[in-house]
C-alpha cells in the first residue's frame, strides 16, 4: 500500500539548551493510505506534540517528514496553511463550533475560505451531515444539541471538503459512552470509505478499536503493532 506520511528522526525540542524539553525524541513512522492508527500515551508523552507535528500546526526542530512526497519540514506557513486546508481534516475534544452559527452554517465556514461557490458548498455540507446522520439538525444552534450531536457537526465540517486525512484528537474525551461509540461508529465508516483516520487518545479501549496502534512514551514510540482487521 502506499505510503502517506513518512516521519524520519524527527525532534521536536523546547528550550534548547540546559533546561531543554525533549517533546519528540528521533520519533520515525510510516503511515500508509487508508490506516486507522491510534496514537496512545499519558499527559506529557508528546502525543499531542506529534499530532501538531503530523497535522503541520508545528514544525519539527529536526527530521523529515514527507506527507505524499512533498517535504513538509521544509514548508513556510503559508504552504503549510494550504496542506493543512486541503489534506487534512481536524476533529477536537472540545467540538470548537461557533456558537452563532447553526450546524450548516459551522460546516460551511471552512468551505467558504476555499472559495467554493455556494451550491458547491450547501451540496459539500450536505453530503457530511448525511453521513453523521443530522440532516434534521442543520438549522439547530451548538447550544440546541447535545455535546454527542455537536462532536458529529465537528466530524461533519472536518470531512465535509473531503480531506484524505482525518486527524481526530480524543474525539470522545468530552462524550457519554454511547455518544462516543456513536463517533468512533462514524470514523470507522470514514475508514471502510478509504479515508486514513490519526486518532490521539489516552484511552486504551478507544485505541483497541483502531487497526494499528502506536505508543509513545517520554517523547519516543515505545511500541507499533497491527491489531486486526476492524469490525
Amino acid at each position: 500500500m502506499k505510503k502517506l506520511i513518512q516521519i524520519k528522526n524527527v525532534s521536536k525540542i523546547y528550550n534548547p539548551g540546559e533546561n531543554e524539553v525533549r517533546a519528540l525524541d528521533d520519533v520515525s513512522i510510516d503511515i500508509e493510505c487508508g490506516e486507522f492508527l491510534a496514537i496512545v500515551g499519558s499527559s506529557g508523552s508528546g502525543k499531542s506534540t506529534l499530532m501538531n507535528v503530523l497535522g503541520c500546526l508545528d514544525i519539527p526542530t529536526s527530521g523529515e517528514y514527507y506527507l505524499e512526497d512533498n517535504d513538509v519540514a521544509q514548508m513556510k506557513d503559508n504552504a503549510l496553511s494550504e496542506v493543512r486546508n486541503k489534506e487534512i481534516g481536524f476533529i477536537f475534544q472540545g467540538f470548537n463550533l461557533i456558537p452563532s452559527l447553526n450546524a450548516q452554517e459551522n460546516i460551511e465556514l471552512p468551505l467558504i475560505y476555499r472559495k467554493l461557490n455556494k451550491a458547491k458548498r450547501r451540496e459539500l455540507v450536505l453530503s457530511a451531515l448525511k453521513k453523521v446522520n443530522l440532516e434534521n439538525r442543520k438549522n439547530h444552534l451548538p447550544t440546541q444539541m447535545s455535546g454527542g450531536q455537536q462532536q458529529r457537526v465537528a466530524i461533519a465540517r472536518a470531512i465535509a471538503a473531503m480531506p484524505p486525512i482525518i486527524l481526530a484528537d480524543e474525539p470522545t474525551g468530552n462524550l457519554d459512552s454511547k455518544s462516543g461509540e456513536d463517533v468512533m461508529g462514524i470514523l470507522k465508516n470514514l475508514n471502510k470509505e478509504g479515508k486514513t483516520i490519526i486518532l490521539i487518545t489516552h484511552d486504551s479501549e478507544i485505541a483497541a478499536q483502531a487497526n494499528r496502534i502506536v505508543k509513545i512514551l517520554d517523547g519516543k514510540i515505545v511500541e507499533d503493532c497491527r491489531v486486526g482487521v476492524l469490525a
